[in-house]
């Protein structure tokens, strides 16, 4: 990785830091690095929309952990992507949040 494409910045204290989208644009210029990437992409999407839709509703990780008939600390695990859901947990959490789960293939 060559550094010298990101711009490193300077807080008043002097301690140095570099922009998240600068650092990401440097990796994903590495071709092995863009494909683990985007085989991360399906996970994430699908922990965004639970978080979402957990957040519109205005509920706990507790309260879908009872709904769905597991532990907070699962759901913890999930939302941090920690784990990888299997299809059935991610049915589960669906229907605790009222939501229908739709999965699809395209090219």
């Amino acid at each position: 990785m060559k550094k010298q494409n990101i711009k490193i910045y300077k807080t008043k204290s002097g301690i140095e830091y570099v922009l998240f989208e600068d650092m990401k644009k440097e990796m994903l210029a590495d071709p092995k690095a863009k494909e683990a990437y985007d085989a991360l992409g399906p996970k994430y999407a699908l922990i965004s929309a639970m978080l979402d839709a957990r957040s519109k509703k205005g509920m706990t990780q507790a309260e879908i952990a009872l709904r769905a008939g597991t532990t907070q600390s699962a759901i913890a695990r999930f939302e941090s992507g920690r784990t990888n859901p299997t299809l059935e947990f991610a049915s589960r959490l669906s229907h605790a949040l009222g939501a229908k789960l739709e999965i699809r293939l395209s090219k």
